[in-house]
């Protein structure tokens, strides 16, 4: 919901960050993997801090089922390793290994490679509000973050 001395439009932005997420997630990549692969790797790597199946299950949007037979899949391919929460005998801790976070920071260097020449066609202007921008969509995405855990 918008102000009336606010100069954001929800629908703009929203129609802002959708097309630049269509172009984003299709960028070329060398090694080509599912995005819930992508995703439960990212999910590990982004604080470093181990996930039970169930928080997995819930940040990634998967059954149950379908999650445990990918990190089963993962597991084997060497890009996770399960182990007992100690809190709790009964549960399973998923960590990623280095060679899942190798695959994370592959796709960052890809992603560098083929954004970095567009950001030099537009102009110091538009590359100057873009930087400006950054702290609030961080702080965006961390307000997301922090309500997803409350709700």
């Amino acid at each position: 919901m918008c102000d009336s001395t606010s100069d954001l439009s929800v629908p703009d932005f929203i129609r802002a960050i959708e097309a630049f997420n269509r172009f984003y997630i299709r960028l070329p990549q060398e090694l080509v993997l599912p995005f819930s692969t992508l995703s439960v790797l990212d999910t590990l790597a982004f604080d470093g801090s181990p996930k039970r199946l169930t928080e997995l299950t819930g940040s990634e949007q998967m059954s149950q089922p379908g999650l445990t037979q990918l990190v089963k899949r993962l597991e084997r391919d060497g890009l996770v390793e399960r182990t007992s929460d100690p809190q709790d005998g009964r549960a399973v801790l998923v960590h990623i290994t280095d060679a899942g976070r190798r695959i994370g920071e592959s796709r960052r260097a890809e992603r560098t490679r083929h954004l970095s020449p567009l950001l030099e066609l537009l102009s110091p202007k538009d590359r100057s509000a873009l930087a400006e921008a950054l702290p609030v969509l961080e702080r965006l995405a961390q307000l997301g973050r922090d309500s997803a855990r409350t709700t």
